[in-house]
């Protein structure tokens, strides 16, 4: 799951980055409104948690701006205790969940990965598709029953193929999704290659379908064509 964090607060915002990406997830911060506005604009998020309290802007503002721009990124809405009004009305403007402060990082998880899976994966924790099966809470993957030994980014790109089924996915596309910010300073993303490769291979040593196809000059596609 890749998390943009948008909060002033450096302490909490550390706490969450490092946390978040403890628990596997691709994490990227913002420490102001406009700061979230260019993240958004370059880069796509599974959900975004947002401080309603911005030094340069409202939250609430940029929720609406979220919205404006069809951005379909789950999002939970941070505030502080005595901020009710807030909450009700980052809600109303279509924000899907929130949270008051101070809170437990667990309890940030949990919500987080529960919207992900109401947004993403229509409240199922499994992904099946023919002989493969993705367990989104345990980690794990299957092929006709066999646990793949896969690695984190191993994982997450299989997941990131079978929730973009047919559609092409550059190998930069792939290296912000599975890198975040680590990818800003690349010239080229050719190591995508190897970690699609070494999928492949996981793949069909356990006897399962090569679905990940080259597109070249452009990147990769699971086509769900094959038998």
């Amino acid at each position: 799951m890749k998390v943009l964090i948008i909060e002033d607060n450096f302490d909490l915002a550390e706490n969450m980055l490092n946390y978040l990406r403890h628990e596997g997830n691709i994490c990227e911060s913002a420490s102001n409104f406009v700061e979230g506005q260019d993240k958004l604009a370059s880069f796509e998020y599974d959900c975004i948690i947002l401080d309603i309290m911005l030094p340069d802007g409202n939250g609430l503002a940029l929720l609406e701006e979220i919205k404006s721009r069809n951005i379909k990124s789950g999002i939970l809405i941070i505030s502080a205790k005595n901020a009710l009004q807030d909450k009700v009305d980052g809600l109303n403007l279509g924000a899907d969940d929130y949270l008051t402060k101070p809170f437990h990082l667990p309890e940030l998880n949990a919500r987080l990965q529960a919207l992900y899976r109401r947004k993403k994966l229509e409240g199922d924790m499994f992904i099946k598709f023919n002989e493969i099966l993705i367990n989104t809470d345990n980690h794990v993957a299957t092929v006709h029953k066999e646990i793949l030994d896969l690695t984190k980014k191993e994982f997450y790109l299989l997941l990131y193929f079978l929730t973009n089924k047919n559609r092409v996915l550059t190998k930069q596309s792939i290296a912000e999704h599975l890198w975040g910010d680590f990818t800003d300073n690349m010239d080229n993303f050719d190591f995508v290659y190897q970690h699609v490769k070494n999928l492949r291979k996981k793949i069909q040593l356990a006897k399962g379908n090569d679905y990940i196809s080259t597109v070249y000059g452009l990147g990769y596609r699971f086509n769900t064509n094959v038998s």
